[in-house]
């Protein structure tokens, strides 16, 4: 068989992607096998793959492709998340560049737009994940707009409310002035920004006398209703049953009293705009003030803002503070830094506003999510210490402000009858609302036509948090024979910054519907960010494109290069480098399977260090194989992927394929060939859910296989019980080879030339592998004697010494200067070792890593410099 002289990473990716697709091994039904499931976090249906994407997936594809070689069901379902704020906003874009007005539009002709938006993009993230590798099983693809995904979330709804979870208030929300719609307190990122702190002069009705008030919005003042102190405050006694006149505005307002005022803050007088702060406006109902907003949805000021009407808030701060200092109203400006909303979505800055929205109750909701994480630990996290967090948030939690002034997404289930604000009926159809309508009010002459339905769409979250229950149709019909067998699944992959967002509510969605978690683990993953440790982002232009990474480096080598440096919880430092280590990795065992794959077989006897070098490797592969499970059992994913790096680099690689390589020109021996090839398989599986395109097309190349011999599905190695003495024995005599092969080095001996080696003190060590120092030392004779050798090249391992005869090759006396200078660096290197120890505020004070660390360097020197001595009186 001709392989070719290198992998050709494009031509394998696609010729074994689409053979895992036509044999279907991706798909999953019920059987009598263990499942093991994932749901794909959906990424929004409007985006394209980024490098917080390929870790994520490439972290679940792993898990998944071990499940199949473990022998379980494996099922990783995939889909997409409708995104209602960002592809509404795409669609507005599109529109708006085709001179189309949303607000031109019907709801109908707007979600036409929107529709063929997502049937146009909607695919195109999931087909980049192809690209990775994905083993999704590509036929349960959903969509959280999919119908029977919708109905979910509508069921939910109604029956939340019915159980009286669900209620409309008028309450002052978080509004995104540019997507022009509420959000959840979650969805709202707090930055410290350098702004100004405005102080403004009210005049005293009916006087000349004014108060000072300080302000980090002075545009606000024009939706002032009030001017509020704290009634122990004896500065503003006087004031008492006054009023003060609003600036620009003239407006006459109340000054009122209440402790909620801090007397040390500012002046100690506090303006009240009830519409446009939450503290503010529970000011206002205590003192029944009169409410005045001043914006628009888009945060321009409307016909309360006088001559400012139509600009936008920020264009009214510079021309109204201009106004003001104009006018005498302006006492001064000061530099102020302080926390300033944003939209976690836009990033436009959060306006509180007033309005009538939905929310749901979670206090008693929360409570068995917060016991399966934190007391029986039903739902583990990893790692643990996000245990904290998520205690924070549950904790605190807040009602849901769970509708959105959105059409893209589920519409609210809320059809009016009437013009009051309580004649509505909450129904799963039009049909059943009609009937809850003419029973409310006793008109049965009603019609559909008659109601109206809620406009607003309900919270993305609010529909991805029925995920892992919905893709396998657990909301609508809990008894079916997919939900049972799937539910609860397995583990999930996801990012720290939904947390609360997304896995929280899962949590609790799980128990609210399914009596039970709706998964065992979650793997929280780093964030992706660039040498400098900022995160990647296309305005920070510091993100690469994945797809050119995988047509640069091999899906293979991006994936390893990725992992390798991504453990559990911890940002990743992302370097291009990595994938090019993950490219050379795929080079390397490319290239060992073309070495052993020229060798020519032949029918002869097998040598003792071929037996040996065997016997060693499958003790190695055990304890490695032991290490990688119990890696993946603390899903250090990083870790396990190291093991079988270094395995395969340097335990198989590095010394086994050079331990049975055979002579220039002559054949290897067919048992020890039959061996090689199976120590090749057994890590080319475990290698597999890392690599499966270089694995699949290696395994394949081995020998012919049927579809049901395919790697993707053959079976995970099963460890033995590891043979310790023998490593230990390997360790030594890797440590005389290593002292061989140092003394050619040294002494520009080729390795063509055989060299005796002589050993003493021999006792504490096993011979086991003496034929392998034979081969890989190029030995002509390897003796054991009893004395010194004087004249010979020196060497120690562990407490045995090794003498190298080389006739007229030492020079003795070069040899004694060169090792007495060494010497004078060792025992100089000890002493300063051994003042640290003796430093007893360092003893006392020292981690005992960092001790630890010490005295192995004592010890280290303290054999060198006896290993050193004796070398020297060897030679005098």
């Amino acid at each position: 068989m001709t392989i070719p002289s290198q992998f050709d990473a494009k031509a394998v990716e696609n010729k074994w992607y689409h053979y895992w697709m036509k044999n279907n091994y991706f798909h999953s039904e019920p059987d009598h096998r263990t499942p093991y499931t994932i749901v794909i976090p959906p990424p929004n249906v409007t985006g394209v793959l980024h490098m917080g994407h390929m870790l994520n997936n490439t972290i679940q594809d792993v898990l998944i492709r071990r499940a199949r070689l473990k022998g379980f069901n494996a099922c990783w379902v995939p889909g997409t998340d409708h995104a209602s704020i960002a592809t509404e906003a795409k669609v507005v874009a599109k529109l708006k560049e085709e001179g189309i007005n949303k607000a031109d539009l019907t709801r109908e002709e707007f979600l036409k737009h929107a529709w063929e938006w997502t049937d146009k993009y909607g695919g195109v993230i999931l087909d980049q994940l192809k690209k990775l590798g994905a083993s999704c099983d590509w036929e349960r693809t959903k969509f959280t707009m999919d119908p029977d995904m919708s109905a979910s979330v509508i069921k939910s709804f109604v029956d939340l409310y019915n159980k009286g979870l669900i209620y409309r208030g008028y309450r002052m929300v978080n509004w995104d002035p540019e997507a022009k719609t509420t959000l959840s307190d979650e969805e709202v990122i707090y930055e410290e920004r350098q702004g100004k702190l405005y102080h403004l002069k009210y005049k005293i009705e009916g006087t000349n006398d004014f108060v000072i008030v300080a302000t980090t919005r002075p545009e606000t003042i024009l939706g002032d209703t009030a001017i509020c102190i704290n009634p122990n405050d004896e500065r503003y006694t006087h004031l008492r049953g006054k009023n003060a006149i609003v600036p620009i505005a003239n407006r006459v307002i109340p000054i009122i009293f209440d402790e909620y005022v801090d007397m040390e803050f500012g002046t100690g007088c506090l303006k009240v705009t009830p519409a446009h702060d939450v503290n503010d406006k529970e000011l206002g109902e205590r003192h029944n003030l009169e409410i005045i907003d001043i914006f628009n949805e888009d945060a321009t000021l409307n016909s309360f803002g006088l001559q400012y009407e139509g600009k936008d808030r920020f264009v009214v701060r510079d021309e109204i503070a201009k106004e003001l200092d104009a006018i005498g109203n302006l006492e001064k400006i000061e530099n102020h830094v302080n926390k300033v909303g944003t939209s976690e979505r836009t990033k436009a800055v959060i306006e509180p506003r007033l309005s009538d929205q939905w929310f749901l109750k979670m206090e008693d909701l929360a409570k068995p999510a917060i016991k399966a994480v934190l007391e029986t630990e039903e739902v583990k996290l990893y790692p643990k210490r996000f245990d904290n967090t998520y205690r924070h948030w549950m904790e605190n939690i807040r009602d849901w402000n769970i509708s959105r002034q959105l059409w893209w997404g589920q519409q609210i289930p809320a059809y009016f009858y009437g013009d009051g604000k309580e004649d509505f009926v909450v129904a799963e159809t039009p049909d059943a609302a009609l009937a809850l309508a003419k029973d409310r009010t006793g008109n049965q002459s009603l019609t559909v036509a008659d109601l109206k339905q809620d406009p607003d769409a309900l919270d993305t979250w609010f529909s991805s948090w029925l995920w892992p229950m919905a893709v396998f149709g657990g909301v609508l019909e809990p008894e079916n024979k997919d939900f049972k067998y799937y539910y609860p699944t397995n583990d999930l992959v996801t990012g720290p910054d939904i947390l609360f967002f997304w896995v929280a509510r899962m949590i609790i969605a799980g128990y609210e519907y399914a009596g039970e978690k709706p998964f065992t683990n979650v793997y929280l993953t780093g964030l992706v960010r660039d040498s400098q440790r900022r995160k990647m982002s296309k305005s920070l232009g510091n993100s690469p494109d994945p797809l050119d990474l995988i047509e640069k480096f091999g899906a293979d080598g991006v994936r390893v290069g990725l992992l390798l440096s991504a453990s559990a919880g911890n940002d990743i430092m992302f370097d291009e480098e990595l994938c090019n280590q993950g490219k050379a990795f795929t080079n390397k065992i490319w290239n060992a399977f073309k070495l052993i794959n020229g060798w020519e077989v032949s029918d002869i006897a097998q040598p003792d260090y071929a037996k040996k070098a065997i016997a060693w490797y499958e003790a190695r592969l055990n304890k490695t194989l032991a290490e990688i499970e119990d890696h993946f059992e603390k899903y250090r994913i990083s870790d396990a992927l190291m093991a079988i790096y270094k395995l395969v680099w340097d335990d198989f690689c590095s010394w086994f394929l050079e331990m049975i390589k055979p002579a220039y020109q002559q054949p290897i021996d067919r048992a020890t060939y039959t061996k090689a090839i199976e120590m090749l398989e057994a890590n080319l599986k475990l290698l597999h859910p890392f690599m499966p395109f270089l694995t699949e097309e290696i395994w394949q190349l081995i020998a012919e296989r049927t579809p049901e011999q395919a790697l993707i599905i053959a079976e995970w190695p099963v460890g033995t019980t590891v043979d310790e003495q023998l490593l230990a024995d390997f360790d030594f005599a890797a440590e005389v080879i290593s002292g061989i092969r140092t003394i050619r080095k040294d002494k520009n001996i080729p390795f063509k030339d055989a060299i005796e080696l002589k050993a003493i003190n021999h006792d504490n060590a096993s011979d086991y592998f003496d034929s392998v120092i034979t081969k890989l030392g190029n030995l002509s004779t390897l003796d054991y004697v009893t004395d010194k050798v004087s004249g010979a090249l020196t060497f120690r391992a562990k407490a045995n010494e090794y003498f190298v005869p080389v006739t007229g090759a030492v020079n003795v006396e070069e040899e004694i200067a060169k090792l007495e200078e060494e010497l004078k660096y060792n025992k100089g290197f000890l002493k300063s070792v051994q003042a640290k120890l003796s430093n007893e505020k360092f003893v006392g004070n020292a981690p005992e890593k960092v001790l630890a660390i010490e005295r192995q360097k004592e010890a280290d020197a303290l054999a060198k410099i006896a290993t050193l001595e004796q070398s020297l009186a060897g030679l005098r």
